[in-house]
């Protein structure tokens, strides 16, 4: 079997997609990820029209039941499928994926459902608040404000088990990473890098700018589904006062707590998340 990446020539930058501001290829590239993986690479930069063909191949590959592919991992253009080579050989994938892609307007897709994550805004949860409200010159209830204004697209998850990178923050709030990194941060930890948001899932150093925290868990082993997140979903942030933070973060601890989603059709669902 003779292995090839199978490439498609690309839009120009006149041609540019609108929405998203991002290139959409007009044929899909296929590349070469070692003997057990390929990636199907859809654009050439960060773009919520990218990411959206990423999550409808994505599910569209999920509902077929292609026998041999082990795993599907979003980023923010592309989308790796990872595969056992002694059940299905790369050519019969390649063909299959792209004949799934040309039916892709046939699969029913549902809509993105949107996380709600309690926050705890300042203080000792948030030591980096009083930064990013000076450096944009806004009060820190400003800042919480237009941070809980919005819906954020995850894109992908990365970096450690469960780490949202997010997009659609608002640029007022926009704030450099530290000069100097934390050697460690608390899972729930919320933060600011640059033009970006995102939580900490895990105890981890890094430098963003600390706003807050979540006592909800994004990632956890012993819960029957470890990662809470799945890209292509969007996820809004939730003010809540340090009684609800202690009261949520108790329930928590003990299985009990109800996860909040709310689907496309704007309707509420509340869910517990089982642990082994």
């Amino acid at each position: 079997m003779e292995l090839t990446n199978r490439t498609a020539g690309c839009l120009n930058a006149k041609q540019r997609k609108s929405q998203g501001g991002g290139i959409l290829y007009k044929q899909t590239k296929y590349l070469v990820t070692g003997d057990r993986a390929l990636v199907m690479e859809f654009g050439n930069s960060i773009s919520e029209e990218i990411n959206s063909r990423i999550r409808s191949v994505g599910i569209a590959i999920e509902k077929s039941g292609i026998n041999g592919i082990t795993e599907i991992v979003p980023t923010y253009r592309s989308l790796m499928v990872h595969y056992d080579p002694m059940v299905i050989e790369y050519d019969v994938l390649l063909e299959k994926l792209a004949t799934l892609e040309e039916q892709l307007e046939s699969v029913e897709l549902p809509s993105p459902c949107t996380y709600e994550i309690p926050t705890l805004y300042g203080g000792e949860f948030g030591p980096d608040m009083e930064n990013v409200a000076k450096h944009n010159e806004l009060t820190k209830e400003q800042v919480i404000e237009i941070h809980t204004s919005r819906d954020y697209l995850i894109y992908m998850l990365g970096f450690t088990p469960g780490f949202p990178y997010l997009g659609g923050m608002d640029e007022r709030i926009a704030t450099p990473r530290l000069k100097i990194p934390r050697t460690r941060i608390d899972a729930g930890s919320v933060g600011i890098a640059s033009a970006q948001t995102g939580v900490y899932p895990i105890d981890s150093p890094g430098g963003w700018q600390l706003i807050g925290r979540t006592p909800i868990k994004l990632y956890d082993p012993y819960r029957e589904n470890p990662i809470l997140l799945k890209a292509g979903n969007y996820i809004r942030f939730i003010r809540i006062d340090r009684e609800e933070y202690d009261r949520i973060k108790e329930e928590v601890a003990k299985g009990t707590y109800r996860y909040i989603i709310r689907n496309g059709g704007g309707r509420t669902t509340e869910w517990e998340m089982l642990r082994l």
